[in-house]
C-alpha cells in the first residue's frame, strides 16, 4: 500500500483518554507499513512514533468557553491540517466522529474539493440519535464519506436502521486495548493512601465521564442490599458529571442512607492519576443502561481489574459471564445486587475472570491486528 494517511483528531488528549486509542491506532498503522500523520491540538503530546508525522495544527482549540471562537479555531486548524496533508501527498483523510455538526460539513467538503477520500470511525452513534428533521442532514453528511468504520455488529445494525443507505459502506474494527500506554500498578495500599481510600474495605469502582445512559443510579438503588450482606464494601465513584449536576443520584444516597459506604470523586480524574483509581479498586463496575462500546471496560481489562457489566449486545461481545467477567440484566436492580452479593461471597473468583478478562484484551483486541484490519479498509478504496 503507497498511499499516505492523514488522521484528523482535534479531540485529542482533551477531557478524555481518545489520544490513547489514536496512538494505538499509530502505532497498529506503522507496524502495516501504512505512512501515516496526525494532526490534532496542542494539548495532546506527541507520541513520538518512529515515522510518524505529528501535527498540532488545532491549537489550543477548547481553551475558550465560547463556542464561536471555538468554531473559528477549528477551520483555522482544519484549513491548515487539510491543505498540508494535500499538498504532502494525503488522498486519504480519517476522522474520528462523536457527533455531526456543521464544522464537520465543512471538513469533508473541503477534501471532496481537493479530491480527497474519507473514512470515518463513529466511535458513538448518538451522534445519529436526533430528532427526525435531523436525519436527513446526518444522512447527507455521511454520503460524503467513502468508508464507515464501527466497533461491532450492534452499532453497525443501529446505524443501517437510521440510514440504509450506508450499510455497504460500514466495516466493523474493535475498540483496541490500552495496555501498550498505560502503568499497571501493583501496590494497592499505596494508590489507596495516594487517593486518601480506606485500606481495609472491599471497593467497587464506577469511573468515568458520568452520563444518564451510563446508569449509576441502577447500581446506587442496588447497593443498600449489598452493604447489608457485605458492610465493608464501599461504592468508589470517579468522575466528571456531564451536562447535568450530581443532584438526582445525591437524592438517592440520602434517601437510601449510603454516604458513609460511597466516596465521591466527581471531578474530571487527571490522566496520571487514572492507574491509581484502578489499581486500588477490587471491582469496576459498569451498569450502563445503554451503550455502543466502551473504552472504560477496555481500560479496566487493560489494568488487570475484573468487571461487572450490564448485559448489553455490545458488551457482551467481550465479557463472558464468570469467564472473562461478570454480567446482570441491564436496569434490574435486584439482580446486580443479587450479582454483587455473589462476586463478594467467593472473592476467589475475582482473581480468575481478571486473569482471563486481561488474556483476552490482549490476545484479541491488539493494535496490530487492528492495524491490519484497517489497511485493509483502506485498500478497499
Amino acid at each position: 500500500m503507497n498511499k499516505r494517511v492523514a488522521i484528523i483528531a482535534p479531540l485529542g488528549a482533551h477531557g478524555s483518554a481518545h489520544h490513547f486509542y489514536l496512538f494505538g491506532q499509530l502505532h497498529g498503522l506503522k507496524k502495516h507499513k501504512v505512512d501515516v500523520r496526525i494532526y490534532t491540538n496542542s494539548k495532546t503530546k506527541d507520541p513520538e512514533i518512529d515515522g510518524v508525522n505529528f501535527y498540532q495544527f488545532f491549537g489550543d482549540l477548547f481553551s475558550s468557553r465560547f463556542r464561536f471562537i471555538k468554531g473559528i479555531k477549528y477551520l483555522i486548524g482544519i484549513m491548515k491540517s487539510v491543505f498540508h496533508a494535500r499538498f504532502s501527498g494525503v488522498k486519504l483523510f480519517h476522522f474520528h466522529i462523536f457527533y455531526v455538526n456543521i464544522l464537520v460539513v465543512f471538513s469533508f467538503l473541503l477534501i471532496r474539493l481537493l479530491f480527497g477520500k474519507i473514512v470515518v470511525t463513529i466511535h458513538d452513534v448518538n451522534s445519529f440519535e436526533k430528532d427526525r428533521d435531523a436525519y436527513s442532514f446526518i444522512r447527507w453528511t455521511y454520503k460524503l464519506v467513502d468508508i464507515i468504520l464501527t466497533h461491532n455488529n450492534f452499532s453497525r445494525e443501529e446505524i443501517i436502521n437510521i440510514a440504509p443507505s450506508l450499510k455497504d459502506r460500514i466495516q466493523i474494527i474493535p475498540h483496541g486495548n490500552y495496555t501498550p500506554f498505560i502503568n499497571i500498578l501493583k501496590d494497592k495500599k499505596r494508590s489507596r493512601d495516594y487517593l486518601d481510600l480506606p485500606s481495609d474495605k472491599t471497593i467497587l469502582l464506577f469511573f468515568g465521564m458520568i452520563k444518564k445512559v451510563k446508569g449509576l443510579e441502577i447500581l446506587l438503588q442496588s447497593f443498600k442490599r449489598v452493604i447489608d450482606k457485605n458492610p465493608d464494601t464501599v461504592l468508589l465513584i470517579a468522575g466528571k458529571p456531564w451536562k447535568s449536576d450530581f443532584a438526582i443520584y445525591q437524592q438517592i444516597i440520602d434517601q437510601e442512607n449510603l454516604a458513609q459506604n460511597i466516596i465521591l470523586h466527581t471531578k474530571f480524574i487527571q490522566h496520571s492519576d487514572v492507574q491509581h483509581y484502578y489499581c486500588a479498586s477490587d471491582l469496576v463496575v459498569l451498569p450502563y443502561k445503554k451503550i455502543y462500546q466502551s473504552g472504560v471496560l477496555m481500560m479496566a481489562l487493560s489494568y488487570l481489574r475484573p468487571v461487572l457489566v450490564s448485559d448489553l449486545p455490545p458488551l457482551q461481545n467481550i465479557v463472558i459471564d464468570n469467564e472473562t467477567g461478570f454480567l446482570f440484566k441491564s436496569e434490574d436492580t435486584y439482580d446486580l445486587a443479587e450479582k454483587l452479593n455473589f462476586i463478594l461471597s467467593d472473592k476467589e473468583s475475582l482473581d480468575r475472570v481478571r486473569i482471563n478478562g486481561a488474556r483476552l484484551v490482549n490476545e484479541k483486541y491488539g493494535w496490530d491486528e487492528i492495524g491490519r484490519l484497517t489497511k485493509n479498509a483502506y485498500e478497499t478504496l
